[in-house]
């Protein structure tokens, strides 16, 4: 029997603007689609033109610079529909969505449907719905007590997955893919009889674990950041009175 983690997976990624999901935009995107571990991935990528500044910290993470943006990206509106309608895609087909930090990446995008299209993600997924495979989330489950950063960085190191190109939203992508794999194979025993259907309900709850953990390390520490337990999306926030 193929397990989940050795079968077809789909993964996405964006690089943006910031880290503000309700203000900051998507600059690029990209989906990964591979059928078996080591297969050639199948890539599509997007270049956006958020029509807003870039700011200068963004750019040195991800590298694309607003010039860059405004003279090679697309407007954001007709960008969108296809990013969500290729998740759609994936979602049809079953096969599981591995997303790095899901509430971020999903959130974002959520937030530029409703900017550009009047619409949402849930509105496009309606038949098919999402089924997320969140790295972070898996191993701060799985692996609980170990040391250290989460970044997808440390899981590549952690899990001896290379990651070439750093902050490119293709080889991010891809790269969290094969943590997931490996995380898969690593906790075998405790993940290979759970569905991925399975997985994403409890993910949500080990998310919201987490989230409550690391809000009562913020109020130890005189931190006055709140940590929202939602996942893989955060609901919106009400409109101002």
């Amino acid at each position: 029997m193929t397990h989940w983690f050795d079968g077809p997976l789909a993964a996405f990624d964006t690089e943006t603007t910031g880290v503000d999901v309700e203000e900051d935009r998507i600059v690029s995107a990209a989906v990964v689609v591979q059928d078996t571990p080591g297969g050639r991935p199948r890539i599509t990528r997007w270049l956006v033109n958020p029509g807003v500044p870039v700011p200068a910290a963004a750019t040195e993470v991800h590298g694309l610079t607003e010039d860059h943006l405004q003279r090679n990206g697309r407007w954001p509106s007709p960008v969108m529909e296809e990013i969500v309608k290729a998740l759609a895609d994936q979602c049809a087909a079953s096969r599981p969505l591995v997303v790095m930090n899901a509430p971020f990446d999903l959130t974002i995008l959520d937030r530029e449907l409703r900017r550009h299209r009047a619409s949402s993600l849930a509105r496009y997924l309606d038949h098919a719905p999402l089924c997320v495979l969140d790295p972070r989330v898996l191993d701060k489950h799985l692996d609980r007590y170990r040391k250290g950063r989460r970044t997808l960085t440390d899981l590549c190191a952690q899990y001896e997955v290379v990651l070439d190109g750093a902050h490119d939203a293709a080889a991010d992508a891809l790269a969290a893919m094969e943590v997931v794999r490996a995380v898969g194979r690593r906790f075998s025993a405790r993940l290979e009889r759970l569905s991925t259907a399975e997985l994403h309900t409890l993910q949500a709850v080990w998310h919201a674990a987490q989230a409550r953990g690391l809000q009562a390390w913020f109020a130890r520490s005189g931190t006055p950041e709140p940590v929202d337990t939602a996942w893989p999306l955060r609901p919106e926030l009400p409109a101002a009175a």
